[in-house]
């Protein structure tokens, strides 16, 4: 039997620890802190997203009930609700931030040859999209949305190879999507999916063309232009046409005085004619199409991190609370996926982390708990049971 450290301390030996507490020297997060360091604060927090702690009193809780397994998974002892709500208004949240920055750094390379991206292509592709994460008004009031509503927006830049986040901002939900565009880096010769909610013609045309870059995007039904020149095209790939276009708007030729590429495509499954636009010339049409498929990879990313680390309620109610929060839970994120790359692993994210979260105090080898036997005696129920099959 296996004596050493539970699978919690196993999963935290893939964290960088002198990055972080170079992160946290930066932003003097220790200092004259008697009660809960930084990087104690990140273990408890850690340990909330993976076993789903709904409240300050919950993490209290669970800690003491555990408290003699504390030691041996990195958590020196149980931590009362009152410290951790100290710390979570006063830890600069940067740190975290900065924090995940590094283990992006990590994460990227080892997910570079995925093999689930369907366009040939060696161009680094990313998809720019946005989630909102509903908070109450009258306890959330920085957090200003719309209709008495409150709201924070996490906007994020997914490398669509491996479904890493590279870039990801924190906002208000009151502020627009297409504003988070004048933060986004951008790199030359790469490809960026959008929605249509970031159709802003001056900023596709300074920040992503002018810039070398390339963009992917949806037209809008309302887009006054005009056809320069067309390509033919392959009606039966669902291709309808492929033209060279300019816009004739006042002001919209003036945003973006150059010509640019359409291409109109319908999909045959659901019947929706679909309009794209993109400053690429080169790309078959139906590549264009392609690209914007995978675009969908950001949706799903946001759905498994709102189904499986804990940002639906918050633990805080300042904006550094809610940030700290955040920025734990993509952090924990981005842990479980370079954990599950490093070791070998061929299963799904979303089972390897609920596994996780049902077994971090055991002290079994995390790769051993991976074996049929050992996965379904931890899992024994049907609802647990069933994840083997995600």
């Amino acid at each position: 039997m296996h004596i050493g450290k539970t699978i919690f301390a196993q999963l935290m030996t893939f964290m960088p620890e002198y990055e972080f507490q170079k992160c946290v020297d930066y932003y003097k997060g220790d200092y004259r802190v008697r009660k809960l360091t930084c990087r104690e604060h990140f273990l408890v927090m850690s340990f909330a997203q993976l076993t789903g702690r709904e409240s300050l009193r919950d993490i209290e809780n669970c800690l003491s009930v555990f408290s003699g397994k504390l030691y041996h998974s990195g958590i020196s002892k149980p931590v009362s609700r009152s410290t951790l709500a100290d710390a979570n208004e006063k830890r600069d949240w940067r740190i975290y931030a900065d924090f995940a920055q590094i283990l992006i750094k990590q994460a990227r390379p080892l997910y570079i040859d995925d093999n689930d991206f369907r366009v040939d292509l060696d161009n680094m592709v990313y998809a720019f999209d946005s989630t909102t994460i509903d908070l109450c008004l009258s306890l959330y009031p920085w957090a200003k949305f719309h209709h008495q509503k409150g709201a924070v927006k996490m906007h994020t830049l997914l490398d669509l190879r491996g479904s890493i986040p590279v870039f990801i901002d924190i906002t208000e939900g009151s502020v627009h999507d297409v504003n988070s565009l004048d933060r986004l880096p951008v790199e030359p010769g790469s490809y960026y999916i959008l929605d249509k909610g970031y159709i802003d013609f001056h900023r596709l045309y300074t920040l992503i063309h002018q810039s070398r870059a390339f963009f992917v995007t949806r037209a809008k039904d309302n887009m006054q232009y005009e056809v320069i020149s067309s390509t033919d095209v392959d009606r039966e790939a669902g291709l309808i046409s492929d033209q060279l276009v300019k816009l004739t708007g006042y002001k919209s030729s003036k945003s973006y005085p150059e010509a640019f590429r359409l291409v109109i495509y319908e999909d045959y499954a659901t019947g929706i004619v679909y309009t794209f636009m993109t400053n690429d010339f080169d790309l078959p049409a139906l590549s264009i199409a392609e690209l914007y498929r995978e675009r969908w990879k950001v949706e799903l990313f946001f759905k498994w991190i709102k189904q499986h680390l804990h940002i639906k309620a918050f633990y805080g109610t300042s904006q550094n609370a809610v940030a700290c929060q955040i920025w734990i839970a993509i952090c924990t994120y981005l842990l479980i996926a370079i954990a599950k790359k490093q070791l070998d692993l061929a299963i799904s994210l979303y089972t390897f982390a609920q596994t996780l979260g049902l077994t971090l105090f055991e002290k079994t080898p995390i790769k051993e708990l991976f074996n049929n036997n050992n996965l379904i005696k931890n899992l024994s129920d049907e609802s647990q049971l069933s994840l083997w099959n995600s």
